[in-house]
């Protein structure tokens, strides 16, 4: 059985493997991670993750069948909820106080979300009065370690004449988020599915009384609910 008295012992890589493969197996809905699937997630060679894994089996917090099927112990769950937490956190903090825009929290969160406070993170939560979404409108877990999935599908799965809301986009790629911005799209816009072109898959979208067409790419990486 693992001691979590241990878990300042981690080293930073080591909790970002682990939040990594909860990501793959939560977020993505997988029901295991491959080897070579959590290496390209991080954009490392196999082999690092390779011994990294053995590091992380050894330490009781991740369990695998020949490093083709990984998943974690019930204790590496709690270490990736903790560090998804903090780093959304942090990301709410810098958005909401430090005027730093959607585009700029991520890299500093992810330093950030390392330092291994609990009363930190605590009154920092405290101090915002509880949020229960990050800037990307992904939903916070609580100090419990509950961690819970909204409801929403991509864009780029949606047919002609849907109607849909954004609820959140992915925020590992700063340009990304810039472009999201300057299109003029915000979290709650309000989206309706005008054209999808078989050539490319590109989409033409109607918001905000403005028309634009994203590519499928673009589409992939923006989630939203159908609107009743």
């Amino acid at each position: 059985m693992t001691n979590k008295g241990n878990l300042h012992k981690l080293t930073k890589s080591e909790e970002d493997y682990l939040k990594a493969l909860f990501q793959l197996l939560i977020d993505e809905g997988l029901e295991k991670v491959g080897n070579n699937q959590l290496a390209d997630h991080l954009n490392v060679s196999p082999a690092s993750t390779n011994n990294m894994v053995k590091k992380l089996k050894a330490k009781g917090y991740v369990v695998s069948e020949k490093y083709t099927k990984l998943d974690l112990t019930e204790e590496g769950k709690r270490i990736a909820v903790r560090l998804i937490r903090k780093h959304r956190l942090w990301e709410t903090f810098l958005c909401d106080y430090l005027n730093f825009t959607w585009d700029e929290v991520h890299e500093v969160a992810e330093q950030m979300e390392h330092i291994n406070s609990p009363k930190l993170i605590d009154e920092l939560d405290r101090f915002m009065n509880y949020p229960r979404r990050d800037p990307h409108g992904e939903i916070i877990p609580d100090a419990d370690g509950k961690y819970s999935i909204q409801p929403k599908v991509m864009l780029s799965s949606l047919s002609e004449g849907d109607v849909c809301q954004l609820v959140s986009v992915n925020d590992g790629s700063v340009t990304f988020l810039r472009y999201v911005s300057e299109i003029g799209l915000v979290l709650s816009s309000k989206i309706t599915i005008l054209e999808i072109r078989d050539f490319d898959n590109s989409i033409r979208i109607q918001f905000d009384d403005r028309v634009e067409t994203v590519t499928k790419k673009f589409a992939d990486n923006v989630f939203v609910k159908i609107s009743k």
